[in-house]
């Protein structure tokens, strides 16, 4: 089997197939061990010498409550030695009245430990690599150290060592094994990217001098079609195609927005749908009726429908899911149920048909960032993830996640309008 030309790149990537085959002799190892909770693995393919590939496999942060498995590579830094500094500093921490100040401090130690190599040879320790990653006074001051657990992940740690034994990286994935968090949603046996808040800095700096993936998310976007369902001199209805923004992103600028600019001078987006998500969309040609439109989803007189295709079927035919969003800090832009901080998030949801695959109305009755996609795919919602949701579920040809239906008020006659796309995802 043929070895890719170039390193993957970490946070976009398609499993290669030595990958593949290196993770299926890892899971025997899981499976020896039979972990109780949930954990993220990885493996990294590597070069020795001239030709000869092998394999290395680690697990992020403990696995049972040990960071000294046999098999997978060792930490970055062990601080798990009960007689060693960090454990000993830390009981005594515990016992301290002034033990914020303390465990800063000592976090701060810790993190100087962690010496981290790139392919040039170079070493950088945790903050020097946090610090340079965010020049910003603002970020740096706001968030002075890495968050915790840096450094601890799949993918430095296989690095680390390939670095350390003069091994050469050739292609890396990372998989998940066991029950989802409870928070989260991750999917047994399924391949994952870094994560972003904790290993985006620390691998920006340990991929220098090796010839890496280019990132796909900086390749341009192809300039799709924008169906105008509707117009008049106050506003637009169109129907945005999947993979196109809605408005402009930080490397790409052609959006619907940017489209509608330059066909209605002064046009302006009402409200947005995620890339990946078609569906029907508001555009107001003037200020006036921009306010009036904003003012109805601020009071929620305007009503969405959705539909999507699901994996799988609800267990009930129509329902209500209440469940709290927040956002993912090290793992932007996932979505996380939090109990405790989340914003309450509720969509109502019928079953259309009902199969292997299952076609659902959606009506959102607040508009939380991945809503209607958390909501299908967590456990306690429908544990049903929208067909091709790459984020929550499993890839396909496109997210089947369309804005079919929209009712407003017209902001001039303050007629009742309503607007329904054909069913595209109609599974007879």
């Amino acid at each position: 089997m043929p070895k890719p030309e170039r390193f993957t790149f970490p946070f976009c990537y398609e499993p290669h197939p030595l990958c593949i085959l290196a993770a299926e002799e890892v899971k025997h190892e899981i499976e020896r061990i039979n972990p109780t909770e949930g954990k993220m693995f990885g493996v990294m393919v590597v070069q020795e010498g001239d030709s000869r590939l092998a394999f290395l496999a680690a697990y992020s942060g403990l696995l049972e409550g040990r960071n000294d498995w046999d098999y997978f590579v060792p930490p970055v830094f062990d601080a798990q030695q009960p007689d060693g500094y960090f454990k000993t500093r830390e009981r005594e921490i515990m016992q301290s009245e002034a033990h914020r100040q303390m465990s800063q401090d000592l976090q701060l130690w810790l993190f100087r430990q962690y010496r981290m190599l790139n392919a040039r040879g170079q070493v950088r320790d945790l903050v020097e690599i946090w610090q340079d990653y965010h020049p910003s006074p603002r970020i740096r001051s706001k968030y002075p150290l890495p968050p915790g657990g840096t450094g601890d992940c799949c993918a430095p740690k296989l690095l680390q060592y390939a670095y350390q034994h003069g091994l050469k990286p050739v292609c890396m994935a990372e998989f998940w094994w066991g029950s989802s968090p409870k928070s989260e949603v991750r999917h047994h046996g399924e391949f994952y990217p870094a994560c972003r808040g904790k290993c985006k800095p620390v691998l920006t700096w340990m991929l220098q001098g090796l010839d890496v993936d280019p990132d796909p998310e900086k390749a341009r976007l192809p300039r799709l079609h924008v169906q105008i369902v509707y117009e008049d001199e106050a506003l637009a209805v169109v129907n945005k195609p999947a993979g196109m923004l809605s408005v402009p992103g930080r490397r790409e600028r052609y959006s619907v927005a940017v489209w509608a600019q330059r066909r209605w001078e002064g046009a302006i987006l009402v409200h947005r749908l995620d890339m990946w998500t078609s569906g029907l969309l508001l555009v107001a040609k003037t200020m006036e009726a921009y306010h009036h439109l904003q003012r109805q989803f601020e009071e929620h007189t305007v009503k969405k429908k959705y539909l999507a295709l699901v994996e799988g079927a609800p267990a009930v035919e129509h329902g209500v899911i209440d469940l709290p969003l927040s956002s993912d800090p090290i793992n932007h832009p996932r979505q996380v149920v939090d109990y405790e901080h989340g914003k309450r998030a509720i969509t109502e949801y019928r079953v259309l048909t009902r199969g292997d695959m299952s076609l659902l109305a959606l009506w959102p009755h607040t508009g939380r960032t991945h809503q209607l996609r958390m909501h299908c795919a967590h456990p306690d919602g429908l544990g049903c993830p929208i067909v091709g949701d790459e984020l929550y579920g499993h890839k396909s040809d496109r997210l089947y996640l369309q804005a079919q239906a929209i009712a407003f008020a017209h902001p001039v006659t303050g007629k009742r309008m309503h607007f329904e796309l054909p069913d595209s995802f109609s599974l007879s």
